[in-house]
């Protein structure tokens, strides 16, 4: 389920992390969707959206650092 627009993202990703961020995980998450959708590409069990979920993650980490706040701050 790839995403259109920031706004379809999950609801702890719109409302921690900064707009800047948010277009980084849409962007690495429809990148992973698509990259991921063999399931032979993957690693262990994990579903196709378990993936690009931590693909999206591990991009904006690159980035980003969560701050004791709970909200993600640049680095």
């Amino acid at each position: 389920m790839p995403y259109k627009t920031v706004s379809e993202l999950p609801e702890s990703v719109r409302e921690h992390v900064p707009k800047h961020a948010q277009e980084i995980y849409k962007e690495a998450f429809n990148s992973a969707w698509d990259e991921y959708a063999d399931s032979d590409e993957r690693r262990g069990e994990e579903s196709r959206e378990e993936v690009a979920h931590k693909v999206a993650w591990a991009a904006v980490k690159k980035k980003y650092d969560k701050g004791s706040d709970g909200d993600w701050h640049a680095k």
